[in-house]
């Protein structure tokens, strides 16, 4: 089972809000997932995203990888700089 850290769009139309989700690789973006690590939320400025980084950090290594948006997100809220001091 490939698992990967993503994002699943929630919200109206023109106005998302995205769930940071643990999910298998086959499930649909919206569908099903395994838990949810965080959210972002890109209509606020600045735009606002909270994470369980304990729980990030304990599926990445159990080998989940995130997407390239996710990892964006990481890396701007200083995630790697946390990981490696710890």
């Amino acid at each position: 089972m490939a698992v990967k850290i993503r994002l699943a769009r929630h919200g109206a139309k023109k106005k998302p809000f995205y769930r940071i989700v643990v999910a298998d690789n086959r499930y649909p973006r919206d569908g099903r997932f395994l838990e949810t690590v965080g959210t972002y939320n890109p209509m606020v400025e600045p735009h606002e995203v909270t994470l369980k980084k304990e729980r990030i950090a304990r599926w990445m290594d159990h080998g989940a990888v995130p997407s390239d948006t996710v990892n964006s997100l990481l890396r701007r809220e200083g995630f790697y700089e946390k990981v490696k001091s710890a």
